[in-house]
Formats: structure tokens, C-alpha cells, sequence
């Protein structure tokens, strides 16, 4: 666990990137109500991740899973989000899906042009045995 409790916090920067988002051009924001919003930030992420973790308690698990977090959600009252957060996640899963389908397609075309550079240097090796072999039969031809 963290030694001193600013160790909690969420990243500064983070958090003002957000609040920027969130507000309109223009909007000033002052370094208090930042540090509040962090601090509010903070406290609903060690909330949310402690209900998540009852609930993986409960299914006798050591890992959080999305369920969990999104049953915590749920349980904190926090319903209006669920949907959301599952488009989110389906939007994530798709994502990395495409991400490890076009790996699979890089590392096979890798391993298809690596059996051909193989095989062309097997051919190549089979082409100098048969021209050495020619060339010893026509020294014995000679003799």
C-alpha cells in the first residue's frame, strides 16, 4: 500500500487534462478547486476499486475483472454510467481484437517470408551441390 497517503492521488497533469476537456474555452479553473477535484478524483477511484474488490472477493478471486468494477458501480448508485462503461469496454475489447489479429497477421507473413528466404537459400545450397557434383563428373570424365 502506499506509504503516505499523497501517494494516492491520481497524476496532476492527468487531471488538469481532463478538467480542460470537460470545460468550455475560457473557463479558468483555480489551483483549490483543482486540488479538490483531485482529491474528490482519488477518493471515488480507491472507493470504487475496494467495492470492486468485494465482489471479486466474493467470486474467491485475487483479480479485478470489468464485472466487478461495473457491479460496483451498481452498487454505489452509480447506474447511469454502467451503460456507458459498457459501450467503453465493448469499444476496448474490439480494439484489442484488431490489435491482436493484425499481430498474428504481421508475425505470420514474417514467419511465411522467413520460410521462403529458407527455402530459397535451401535451393540455392542444392543448386552449388549440383554444380559441384556436375563438375566432379566431368573431372571423371576427363580422366
Amino acid at each position: 500500500m502506499a506509504e503516505r497517503p499523497e501517494d494516492l492521488n491520481l497524476p496532476n497533469a492527468v487531471i488538469t487534462r481532463i478538467i480542460k476537456e470537460a470545460l468550455p474555452d475560457g473557463v479558468n479553473i483555480s489551483k483549490e478547486a483543482r486540488s479538490a477535484i483531485s482529491r474528490a478524483a482519488s477518493v471515488f477511484v480507491l472507493y470504487a476499486t475496494s467495492c470492486a474488490n468485494n465482489f471479486a472477493m466474493k467470486g474467491k478471486r485475487k483479480t479485478l475483472n470489468a464485472g466487478d468494477v461495473l457491479s460496483a458501480m451498481e452498487e454505489m448508485e452509480f447506474q447511469r454510467f454502467v451503460a456507458p462503461l459498457k459501450e467503453s469496454l465493448e469499444v476496448y475489447r474490439r480494439e484489442q481484437k484488431g490489435k491482436k489479429e493484425a499481430r498474428k497477421d504481421k508475425d505470420k507473413k514474417a514467419d511465411s517470408e522467413e520460410q521462403d528466404k529458407s527455402r530459397e537459400e535451401d535451393n540455392d545450397d542444392d543448386d552449388e551441390r549440383m554444380e559441384d557434383e556436375e563438375q566432379n563428373d566431368e573431372e571423371e570424365v576427363d580422366n
